[in-house]
């Protein structure tokens, strides 16, 4: 009798965590199903979240303002502070004083580089501009005076070009007439809302820099409103790692794009150093792009190197050549020594997940998720990572993962890693690599338990 009471008791136990296991699995399988429903099949939801967003666009716009320059007004402040409390008797109008000069030095200095660059980009492009409007005929009668050289001498060709000329006409008639004349309202109506959008963008970074002020003025009170929220409502050692969490983001979010952002003025300004002595055509211009798109990790170079290659070509195709091979040159020595003189570690991710995060990012978000989905992925990945690692400690297992790369099977009974391993266990240290690879030492104890306090 004492021994059936035995045996249930200790099969009550085992099936507990499968039916906690299971029911876990089906509620996030509900879930998840409802929240697709909800979010894709109600369109309420959905426009009720497009208007929230578009309400609150201002405040996103100020925050990102306002994240850029911080940096700045930390910057300012350990200067300036020390020099001011020796002129000042008191402390806080000191400390007021600082913060005022410091945030508005940040914000002259945003609104001064935004401007140069305007006045950097604009000219060069009505210069480009204008110089294809005068060289695009001439180089078009070229073609043509070349193409009616070379036609004349042959017959066949002659007829096909006729004929394809005849046929394109009519194909452009019948385009013209059926599709691009009902569609000039819609055409005219879209460019009335494409000044209009213009305009809003305009109306919110001017709401979003006075919300940055306003932040960046109270931000260590943002910052403890923000702590005794967590605090208050999340246990101790929850909120210890919800902070923890953040500033970790923190230091990835700012040191990878403060790091891009300092790698692509260095490589903006060789760029154009280069193209100058070169004696390219649109070096400002094209130094611009360059700079601006290899912001953008892994595959900003190459956007920026494209349509830079295209605008050099159409004025010198030999040198749209030279420019190709410099970029290429120009990028090898950004990815292999300034890139990670100045970025580092800053990720902790591998090519691999660099890639994936840029093209996930990019397909969900677009240009914006391809800047921020390599720290948004490097992020998650750290999360994932303390948590995979945190329930490898529970079970006493080692959390480097070369550990397991010959791993046949847990022995749960004798706490032991079973490798795949043919020859005599070695009396080497786990964890040491063979020449063939592979973990010498067949099977290694785990650490054993901890003792309770």
């Amino acid at each position: 009798m004492e021994e059936q009471k035995n045996t249930r008791e200790k099969t009550n136990w085992n099936i507990r965590p499968y039916l906690a296991i299971g029911l876990t699995a089906f509620l996030v399988i509900t879930g998840a199903i409802a929240f697709y429903f909800l979010m894709y099949r109600y369109t309420g939801v959905t426009k009720f979240i497009g208007q929230i967003t578009m309400i609150l666009r201002p405040i996103t716009i100020g925050l990102v303002i306002a994240y850029l320059m911080t940096p700045i007004v930390n910057f300012e402040e350990r200067h300036l502070l020390p020099l001011a409390k020796k002129k000042m008797k008191n402390p806080d109008k000191a400390d007021k004083l600082v913060r005022v000069v410091s945030v508005f030095g940040a914000l002259l200095f945003f609104v001064l580089f935004i401007g140069i660059l305007l006045l950097m980009v604009i000219p060069e492009l009505y210069k480009s501009i204008n110089g294809l409007i005068i060289t695009l005929p001439k180089q078009v009668n070229s073609f043509m005076d070349w193409l009616n050289a070379y036609v004349s001498s042959d017959s066949k060709i002659s007829g096909y070009l006729e004929i394809g000329l005849k046929n394109g006409t009519e194909f452009f008639e019948n385009w013209a007439k059926s599709d691009f004349l009902p569609q000039a309202k819609n055409i005219m109506a879209g460019v009335t809302t494409g000044v209009i959008n213009a305009v809003k963008i305009v109306f919110n970074v001017a709401i979003g820099i006075i919300i940055s002020i306003y932040v960046l003025m109270s931000k260590e009170e943002f910052i403890g409103q923000s702590k005794k929220l967590v605090y208050a409502l999340l246990p101790g050692k929850s909120a210890n790692a919800v902070i923890h969490t953040v500033h970790k983001s923190n230091e990835i979010f700012g040191g990878f794009i403060s790091g891009k952002i300092i790698d692509s003025l260095i490589i903006g300004i060789l760029c154009f150093i280069c193209l100058y002595f070169m004696k390219m055509p649109y070096a400002l211009l094209v130094s611009v792009i360059v700079g601006v798109t290899n912001v953008i990790p892994f595959f900003g170079p190459y956007l920026g190197a494209v349509p830079s290659a295209i605008l050099i070509m159409l004025a010198n195709p030999l040198q749209g050549v030279y420019f190709i091979i410099f970029i290429l040159i120009l990028q090898q020595v950004d990815g292999n020594i300034i890139g990670p003189a100045i970025l580092g570690e800053s990720t902790g991710l591998s090519s691999f997940w660099v890639v994936f995060a840029i093209l996930v990012g990019g397909g969900l978000f677009g240009i914006l998720g391809m800047i921020i989905g390599v720290p948004a992925f490097a992020v998650m990945f750290y999360v994932l990572r303390k948590t995979i690692n945190y329930i490898l400690r529970r079970k006493h297992l080692p959390e480097s993962s070369t550990h397991y790369i010959q791993v046949e099977r847990l022995d749960v009974e004798n706490r032991t890693l079973l490798c795949y391993q043919d020859e005599e266990p070695s009396k080497e240290k786990p964890g040491k690599q063979k020449r063939g690879g592979g973990i010498l030492g067949g099977k290694w104890k785990l650490s054993q338990k901890r003792k309770k306090k």
